[in-house]
């Protein structure tokens, strides 16, 4: 027996209930992507992306998908979270196995876009990729927009571009947009603030440790090819700061030109 429900937010999007499986459709990336889950709260989770087109290709989550994240939550942060969190988890590494087939994958960062140009910070875990952002919606006002917290998506086109995707961070920070990419920072603290451009070859360490490496061989030798054409299409730069205002304004004017 199928339950149809309609979705209040998203007046002709649909979720259908089959034997207490969920199915529903987001648009990422430009792709389609069918989902089939256990529970609500991921079709929740995913609000503002859901659409009623046909779908490009299905991820589906089984309860064994939901213990290898349990497995590598407690091992990489010693904390077990619940089945309905971990679920939104198997989504999304499900998903990012597959995009590289689409010129796309997941990119670790914090990624906000100013005048319809878009900025990503990317630095190891706690040196404050989500501060300094925080510092340019102060500085830029209305003029800044959150694309993503945590976890965009980057699509490498003739102009490669950073779309927002629901995992984006513990506040909820980004939009479900697309924006052209401007240039790629590598953020490290420092008492004083300062920027510099830095090579292709030089940020690709960084640039490999922050990027989504799928199981699959196909799709991890496609991410590195996609890796290789990003690196000759993007500026990149060093930023060292404090967590000053100042060091939105330095940031900035040393990438806009």
């Amino acid at each position: 027996m199928a339950v149809l429900l309609q979705n209040s937010k998203l007046p002709q999007i649909y979720t259908y209930i089959i034997m207490n499986k969920i199915y529903f459709t987001i648009k990422l990336l430009d792709i389609n992507i069918g989902i089939e889950c256990m529970y609500d709260s991921t079709r929740a989770f995913c609000a503002g992306y859901e659409t009623d087109e046909e779908t490009d290709f299905t991820v589906s989550v089984k309860q064994t998908d939901i213990e290898f994240e349990r497995g590598r939550s407690i091992a990489d942060l010693g904390y077990d979270f619940s089945d309905a969190y971990l679920e939104t988890l198997a989504v999304y590494r499900k998903i990012s196995e597959k995009i590289p087939f689409y010129d796309g994958f997941l990119f670790h960062s914090s990624a906000i876009a100013v005048d319809g140009q878009a900025y990503l910070f990317t630095a190891k875990s706690g040196t404050g990729k989500s501060t300094h952002t925080r510092l340019w919606r102060k500085y830029f006002g209305d003029r800044a927009v959150m694309v993503n917290d945590d976890k965009p998506f980057i699509k490498v086109a003739d102009t490669p571009l950073v779309y927002g995707t629901p995992w984006n961070g513990k506040h909820r920070l980004g939009s479900n947009i697309s924006v052209p990419i401007k240039a790629i920072c590598i953020l490290t603290r420092s008492e004083d603030n300062y920027i510099y451009p830095i090579s292709g070859a030089e940020a690709l360490p960084m640039l490999i440790q922050q990027t989504y490496r799928a199981y699959d061989g196909a799709a991890l030798s496609k991410t590195m090819t996609l890796l290789d054409k990003l690196i000759k299409q993007v500026r990149f730069y060093k930023l060292g700061c404090n967590m000053d205002i100042e060091a939105a304004k330095i940031a900035y004017e040393g990438m806009r030109e």
